[in-house]
C-alpha cells in the first residue's frame, strides 16, 4: 500500500494542490483544515507522514508538532511563510524533519515528502546497536538504556543510530547533515541543536556526554565504561 500523507493545511486552494501533485505521485492523501481535527486524524489514521502549515485555527501548527512527537516518530515536514533562519530552527527544535517556506512550488513539497520518507524508511535496515548503555532497536525504532525507554524525534534516532553503527568515529557536521538530515537550505548548526537535544535526552536517562562533541571536529558516539 502506498504511504499516507496527512496534509494539515488551512488554505483549501493550497492543500488541494498539494494533495492533487502527491496523488500524481501515487500517495494516498487526507486533508484537515485545523489543528485539532489534524492531531485527531494523525491519532486515528496514523500516517507515514504529515505536511503541516504552522498557521492554522483551533491549534497552530507547533502544538500540533510538538503532541505528534509526544506520540511518537511519524516523520513531519513543516510548512511556514517565516523565511528567518532562527523559526527554520525552531521547526527543526520542535521536532520537525524539514521545512517549506511559502510560497513554494507543489513539485518541491513532493520531493520532500519523498526524500523524508526514504531516510525514514526501509533503506536504515533492521537488527539491534549497542554502544555501552544505549541500546538502539532499529527495527522497532525505539531506543532503551539501563533507566528504561527513551523518547527520540526522527532526527535524533537517526543521528544516533548512523553514529552507532561506527562508535568511535568522529563524523563532522556536514557528514551528519547529509546523512540525517534535509539537505535543503539546512545548516551546520542545526545538526547542534539535534545533538544538543539528543544530548539532554540521553542525560535524563542516565546517560552522560553521549554524543560527545570533538571540538572543531564533530561527534562521535562511545562509552567510555
Amino acid at each position: 500500500m502506498s504511504p499516507l500523507v496527512l496534509i494539515a493545511e488551512d488554505d483549501r486552494d493550497i492543500a488541494d494542490i498539494v494533495r492533487a501533485y502527491l496523488e500524481r505521485e501515487g500517495f494516498r492523501t487526507v486533508q484537515a483544515n485545523d489543528g485539532r481535527t489534524a492531531l485527531d486524524l494523525d491519532l486515528a489514521l496514523k500516517p507515514d507522514i504529515v505536511v503541516l502549515d504552522i498557521s492554522m485555527p483551533v491549534m497552530d501548527g507547533w502544538d500540533v508538532l510538538s503532541e505528534v512527537r509526544r506520540r511518537g516518530h511519524t516523520p513531519v515536514i513543516v510548512t511556514t511563510a517565516l523565511d528567518q533562519d532562527i523559526d527554520k530552527l525552531q521547526a527543526l527544535r520542535v521536532g520537525a524533519d524539514d521545512y517549506v517556506v511559502k510560497p513554494f512550488n507543489p513539485v518541491e513539497v513532493v520531493a520532500r515528502v519523498k526524500a523524508v520518507l526514504r531516510r525514514s524508511g526501509g533503506q536504515r535496515g533492521t537488527g539491534v546497536l549497542r554502544v555501552g548503555p544505549v541500546e538502539i532497536d532499529i527495527a522497532g525504532h525505539m531506543v532503551r538504556t539501563d533507566q528504561g525507554q527513551v523518547t527520540l524525534t526522527l532526527t535524533e534516532f537517526r543521528l544516533l543510530e548512523h553514529m552507532a553503527r561506527t562508535p568511535g568515529r568522529v563524523f563532522s557536521r556536514s557528514e551528519l547533515l547529509d546523512a540525517c538530515l534535509p539537505r535543503s537550505d539546512a545548516l551546520d548548526r542545526t545538526v547542534d541543536s539535534h545533538v544538543s537535544k539528543l544530548r539532554r535526552k540521553l542525560e535524563h536517562a542516565g546517560v552522560v556526554d553521549m554524543p560527545e562533541g570533538v571540538r572543531g571536529v564533530g561527534y562521535r558516539l562511545w562509552s567510555r565504561g
